[in-house]
């Protein structure tokens, strides 16, 4: 998804920044360093607009059942 303007003031200057060290994500049931979490923001008003973790695949399998 590209993303050309922010939904909550319009703004089209879009940034990205990451959460690291303690604020990794970790996959629940598996020992893991867990994966970084990076983010689209809004560089004017700071809405944070998207959220991803950086390494998906550590989290296949959690949804076991």
């Amino acid at each position: 998804m590209t993303v050309q303007a922010c939904p909550k003031c319009g703004a089209n200057e879009i940034g990205k920044g990451k959460q690291n060290s303690y604020a990794n994500m970790f996959p629940v049931g598996k020992m893991s360093l867990g994966s970084e979490i990076e983010h689209l923001l809004c560089t004017n008003c700071g809405y944070i607009i998207e959220s991803y973790v950086k390494n998906p695949r550590k989290f296949k399998g959690t949804m076991k059942s």
